[in-house]
């Protein structure tokens, strides 16, 4: 008898507007399961949350209420619905909803909700600012993004820390999330701020090392993640033991009605979980508080909504020598008017061997001596491009390899519009897929290393928006470290001058605060960090090079905001003394190329 009446006590009824107002008066969580009269609750669900009444033991924090929503004017756009909803009401706001029996998603919730509850009213954190969800009409609602919507749109964010950068940590922390069947929806690398730092971190806040900590992870550079729980169930599930009580048979034939979770033989860990059986949590930082997630989200990805949804893509594309002579800026103007970035390009002649491989395609054509020779006559065009699923949209706008196809069949096409008299092939080549794009991409624009330095007289906020102009130059910040630069540290970086009479004077720039020096990759890293600083007299940068660094963040040629290595082989020899690596070097000159299945396997690093 007792165990029948907590089944009935499980939830709450709630079937007008007076007790739907009372019901908001709730302390802590409460679950509210939607319904319309005509079909009742979803009973299927009611095994999860009996099992999470007994096992969480919350009667303060934790309640479960049906609502029929005929009866309850601000619930009256669910009225005449088929499909289950679930309401998360916290101190009487509701903050989340869930359309359909997805119990793993609402237990995640409800464990989630109750942790932090928990954590408010021990004073471990401050209560989130919820956004709270206001009820529109089905229409109006179809349209509205929420990220509370499905399995598929509930999102961690995970912090690999400085440390494991630098221990080159991050691949194989990633390589482990991805096998575990989570999917990473978009990345960054940044020096979090120190008030990043604050808000992430607030839950260790009384901790007595916390401004070390704080100090920590505003020194050196750091990776962000947003990842999804993915579609399918992967690797990281377990058999579990039955439980009798969880194992309740399913009401026949109702409406609502889905299989309860707990009738599963297997569980899935949760990021931290996994992380922590996998031994590598303490060189990452998990964020999975729903509310807390959605905060970090806008405030590390402000455009995540839009970026997550595009399949942004490179590929090498090539104007072979005819075109590229001819015709270069009516192609560079396609290109761009289509939607593509040009990334990096530069023109290179190819050898035979190298044109032989990228006409493979026609090597038993009778006119393929004939175009080996042309395409080592000139330079041809080399270009990396960047869009929204690059590789498909570039075979569409160069179409066929044959002119004589394209002009039947796609007359609008590159192809057609730019056929050379005499080769009845397409002038334009583009990777066949994006693993051959890679290899390509690395192959013709071989990444080189090049040491910079953010002076101690720039400010937070300028080197934050130097860090952008990094990025936004195309350059990968690989390593990065903020230090004292004391004369031995200083004779590492500046060894050319370091016998010159304004040398002191250096040093008593450098001595004023902490310098951030980074090691910058990119193809032709080094002149392109020296052209992005400008002359070394920012008075000067101001006049030839007005949008560079020196000129809008120099004060004179002492403080002049940031340095970099002269030649590659000064970064090299620096940047195997400022981080201990060893950096090969490897002139273009000297690069192997060996062919395997029509693709590029290459040894190609790090060249001038």
């Amino acid at each position: 008898m007792a165990s029948k009446k907590r089944e009935i006590q499980l939830q709450t009824v709630v079937n007008s507007q007076s007790l739907w107002d009372e019901m908001l008066q709730n302390k802590g969580l409460t679950v509210i399961d939607v319904y319309q009269a005509w079909c009742g609750p979803c009973k299927a669900m009611q095994p999860l949350f009996r099992k999470l009444k007994n096992e969480l033991n919350e009667d303060e924090l934790l309640h479960f209420v049906v609502a029929e929503a005929d009866n309850i004017v601000t619930l009256q756009s669910f009225r005449d619905k088929c499909e289950p909803v679930f309401l998360f009401s916290v101190n009487g706001k509701i903050i989340a909803k869930i359309i359909g029996a997805n119990a793993p998603l609402v237990n995640q919730k409800i464990i989630n909700l109750i942790d932090e509850e928990r954590k408010i009213e021990a004073g471990e954190m401050v209560r989130p600012q919820y956004h709270e969800i206001t009820f529109v009409d089905s229409d109006a609602e179809d349209g509205e993004e929420s990220p509370y919507e499905s399995a598929e749109q509930l999102y961690s964010i995970a912090i690999i820390k400085p440390d494991a950068v630098i221990a080159r940590k991050s691949l194989e922390i990633k390589k482990k999330i991805l096998e575990a069947g989570f999917v990473i929806e978009i990345e960054d690398k940044r020096v979090l701020t120190e008030q990043q730092v604050r808000d992430f971190y607030s839950r260790r806040a009384d901790q007595p090392d916390f401004e070390d900590f704080v100090l920590f992870m505003t020194n050196g550079l750091s990776h962000i993640l947003v990842i999804s729980q993915g579609n399918e169930e992967q690797p990281a599930w377990e058999e579990t033991e039955p439980n009798p009580e969880t194992e309740t048979k399913v009401y026949e034939d109702h409406h609502h009605e889905v299989a309860p979770p707990t009738l599963r033989k297997e569980k899935r860990y949760s990021l931290q979980e996994y992380l922590e059986r996998q031994h590598i949590s303490q060189l990452c930082d998990i964020e999975e508080s729903i509310a807390n997630v959605n905060k970090f989200i806008d405030m590390f990805f402000p455009d995540f909504k839009s970026m997550k949804n595009l399949k942004l893509e490179k590929i090498l594309a090539l104007l072979r020598p005819d075109l590229f002579q001819e015709k270069k800026e009516n192609v560079l103007g396609i290109i761009h008017d289509e939607g593509f970035k040009i990334l990096m390009q530069r023109p290179i002649v190819l050898s035979e061997e190298e044109a032989q491989t990228l006409c493979k395609e026609y090597e038993n054509e009778d006119y393929f001596e004939n175009l080996i020779k042309k395409m080592t006559s000139g330079p041809s065009l080399a270009l990396v491009l960047l869009r929204d699923n690059c590789l498909q949209h570039w075979k569409e706008l160069i179409g066929p390899s044959s002119v004589e196809k394209a002009k039947i069949s796609l007359p609008e096409s590159l192809c057609a519009q730019f056929a050379v008299e005499g080769l009845p092939i397409n002038q334009l080549y583009g990777s066949d897929s994006l693993e051959t794009a890679e290899k390509e991409i690395q192959y013709f624009f071989p990444p080189q290393q090049t040491l910079a330095l953010i002076k101690p007289h720039v400010t937070q906020e300028q080197r934050e928006e130097i860090l952008k102009y990094i990025k936004e130059a195309g350059f990968e910040i690989t390593q990065m470290k903020e230090m004292l630069l004391n004369e031995e540290a200083a004779d590492k970086i500046y060894s050319k001058i370091k016998t010159k009479d304004f040398y002191k004077d250096v040093l008593e720039v450098l001595s004023e605060g902490l310098s951030l020096v980074m090691i910058l990759t990119k193809w032709n890293a080094v002149s392109d960090w020296r052209r992005l600083m400008g002359p070394v007299d920012p008075d000067e940068a101001k006049l030839l090079s007005p949008d560079s660094i020196r000129a809008q963040f120099g004060t004179s040629v002492l403080k002049n905001a940031v340095h970099g290595s002269s030649n590659i082989h000064e970064a090299m020899e620096t940047i195997n003394q400022m981080f201990e690596v060893l950096v090969p070097e490897n002139p273009e000159g000297n690069k192997v190329w060996y062919l395997l299945n029509d693709c590029f396997l290459f040894f190609a690093c790090y060249c001038d």
